[in-house]
């Protein structure tokens, strides 16, 4: 490793982070925590101009008015697969790397939206309440509806929607999405609109990324087309979601319920849809395994550590594909 032959680069690590990702930084790295700073100008006007790297974990925004303030700032390594919250497109326009962790999540979330789905249509939380609360001898659950005979719309088929595609196959579930622009290779039918998607569905699973262009695009048009017999489900990002139309819709009826582990406003869920009986809500746990979140991790420090060591970064994000091959003499 070239890092450890050389001046270690200083990096800022702008909230706590898990100790994968932690440990091994500061073994490798100068570090500075953000977040243990009182005076933020202070600090970016003595250690700014050194800081090489970022290693971005939590929901923190990563904007232009930090990283304006790191005039040598080369890379920044975000742990997650969505990085909405990071400006990669003022960043790459910059010359900065943004990579995030994607691949090595793609099949715990797949696992854990099929587990949504089935425990939304079934309603198994609801049953399982239904035996601990004593309620049994008194009477038998009642019927829940089915995946027989359903159709699946999936929002955004990255590789997390084909994911949960091909899980999906195993049911014999007939499969169309939704996206920007229709994929090659895919046997999938596509549907170039959102709504009539949801019209020719009744099980719609969104795994849109977040930023301002997908905000709100889930609503009450949707919701309508869905219909009665519709489950909702988002593993993608809650910010897509217009909140208070799905509440109305499972209010209403509108829809017949949803499975959520995502929320515009996390860690606060409406109150509103915690008391509901037809929602089954996760605290974003999709990824939420000791195994996928130790590798997620390891990606972080992995970026790091290749870029420094002059390799390229690994997964560079698609709005700094272009200057990291520059950079790495790839283009």
């Amino acid at each position: 490793m070239l890092i450890q032959a050389m001046a270690r680069p200083e990096i800022l690590q702008i909230a706590p982070m898990m100790p994968v990702v932690a440990d091994q930084i500061d073994r490798l790295f100068t570090v500075h925590r953000l977040w243990e700073v009182a005076d933020r100008d202070a600090f970016l006007a003595e250690h700014g101009p050194r800081i090489r790297g970022i290693a971005a974990g939590g929901h923190a925004p990563l904007n232009e008015q930090l990283m304006g303030r790191l005039p040598a700032l080369e890379i920044v390594s975000a742990f997650g697969v969505g990085y909405d919250q990071i400006d990669a497109k003022w960043a790459g326009g910059n010359g900065i790397v943004v990579t995030n962790t994607p691949d090595v999540l793609t099949d715990e979330v797949a696992d854990l939206t099929i587990g949504l789905l089935i425990s939304t249509v079934r309603r198994i939380p609801e049953a399982e309440r239904h035996l601990r609360d004593g309620k049994w001898p008194s009477g038998a659950f009642p019927l829940t509806a089915s995946l027989r005979g359903r159709k699946v719309g999936i929002l955004g088929l990255g590789r997390i929607g084909k994911a949960i595609a091909k899980r999906l196959e195993a049911f014999g579930l007939p499969i169309s999405y939704h996206g920007r622009t229709r994929q090659d290779g895919v046997d999938y039918a596509y549907v170039a609109d959102a709504v009539d998607l949801a019209r020719q569905v009744d099980v719609l699973i969104s795994v849109i990324p977040g930023g301002a262009s997908t905000e709100r695009m889930v609503g009450r048009e949707i919701f309508e087309a869905l219909g009665p017999d519709g489950i909702f489900v988002n593993v993608g990002r809650g910010t897509v979601v217009d909140e208070a139309a799905l509440i109305e819709a499972l209010r209403s009826r509108t829809i017949l319920a949803a499975g959520l582990d995502v929320y515009a406003d996390e860690p606060n869920v409406p109150a509103e849809l915690i008391a509901m009986e037809n929602t089954v809500l996760l605290p974003h746990v999709a990824s939420g395994t000791v195994h996928t979140r130790n590798a997620m991790g390891q990606l972080v420090v992995d970026n790091l550590v290749s870029w420094f060591d002059g390799r390229g970064a690994l997964t560079p994000v698609a709005e700094t594909r272009e200057v990291a091959a520059k950079k790495s003499g790839k283009a």
